[in-house]
């Protein structure tokens, strides 16, 4: 128990042989249950975990891969069944630091948030022993996820060490969360339409030997069309079917627009080289003024979107006791209250 509250850490876990036992044995007291969900992993994943005869540990099994989205969403639905009051996400791979576990609870139990997270890029000395290649993906990926999820205060979005409430997990789709690595940013999305804060707490990752299943090529043409997909769904939730908002009249006169611009000043910019006569100033002004107002239009119904997130503490500092300053996010709860 933490503070009153059930706490379950899930661990989807897949070619986790080496290192599963350690991060099991790292965990705190505090942890009343740890759900392992085995990926259809290959190696001996299951078999260490059995091994260990750990009381708090469920084991479950996938029939097949389903990626680290699908074991998660097998492991959030168990822990729901346990009961549990907080959920917590933690990978096998070693990376995520239990000792810093009630870091991440402390503003779910005693600031009455519902969804906290790590944020890797708050320590810079730690944010240098980052592999490279993994630093840029993220930069650009955390961009691309904060347009289509809409949580642009928001820093680390891809961190996948976070916590969420049971209540919260209630009210999410779990079966519109993504399987794979989109887990993170489709969960992202959900929260924006539900307008639940996110809490970002300092937590470096570390990285050693570990061997990541992710691949970086992959994920470049596979993660820009899940966005585009988030990011329709997330307005048309968000703007058209959940509430009024003066965003989905900015879209539906924007777009068309700007798209009847393009098309209207290609059509015209064709014809004037296949007869090599220049358009008339009229022509080139039809062409213009629609782009130039359809594009205006689109900025400000970004504005509106990036102003309209839900707001909780950028960073939650930890107090003395390990208890969130409450003089900034107290503040930040108080006006999303209001």
């Amino acid at each position: 128990m933490f503070k009153g509250r059930c706490i379950a850490v899930v661990i989807p876990a897949y070619r986790g042989e080496a290192t599963i036992a350690a991060v099991i044995r790292g965990l705190p007291d505090l942890v009343d249950h740890v759900v392992v969900v085995d990926d259809a992993s290959p190696d001996g994943t299951s078999e260490v975990v059995v091994a260990l005869a750990d009381p708090r540990v469920h084991l479950l099994r996938t029939t097949r891969n389903r990626g680290v989205g699908g074991a998660m969403k097998a492991g959030l639905r168990e822990a729901l069944r346990l009961g549990v009051d907080i959920a917590v996400k933690m990978d096998a791979d070693g990376q995520m630091r239990p000792e810093l576990l009630p870091d991440l609870l402390d503003p779910l139990c005693s600031a009455d948030y519902d969804y906290s997270k790590g944020n890797r890029f708050y320590d810079r000395q730690a944010l240098a022993s980052m592999p490279r290649l993994r630093l840029l993906g993220n930069v650009a990926s955390s961009f691309l996820t904060k347009l289509a999820s809409g949580c642009w205060n928001v820093f680390d979005t891809q961190n996948g060490y976070l916590a969420m409430t049971a209540g919260l997990l209630r009210r999410l789709d779990i079966d519109r969360l993504a399987e794979g690595y989109f887990f993170e940013n489709s969960l992202l999305i959900q929260l924006n339409i539900l307008d639940v804060p996110v809490v970002e707490v300092p937590m470096p990752a570390r990285y050693g030997g570990e061997i990541s299943s992710l691949r970086p090529w992959r994920m470049v043409w596979q993660h820009p069309p899940r966005l585009l997909g988030g990011l329709l769904y997330r307005l048309w939730h968000k703007y058209f079917l959940m509430h009024t908002s003066p965003v989905a009249l900015l879209l539906l006169c924007g777009w068309p627009m700007l798209l009847f611009g393009v098309a209207f000043g290609a059509y015209h910019w064709y014809v004037s080289i296949a007869t090599g006569v220049p358009a008339t100033t009229g022509t080139v002004m039809l062409a213009v003024l629609p782009i130039v107002l359809g594009v205006q239009f689109l900025l400000e119904a970004l504005i509106m979107d990036a102003s309209s997130a839900p707001k909780g503490p950028a960073i939650v500092r930890l107090g003395e006791e390990g208890v969130p300053d409450d003089t900034a996010a107290g503040a930040e709860r108080e006006r999303h209250e209001a």
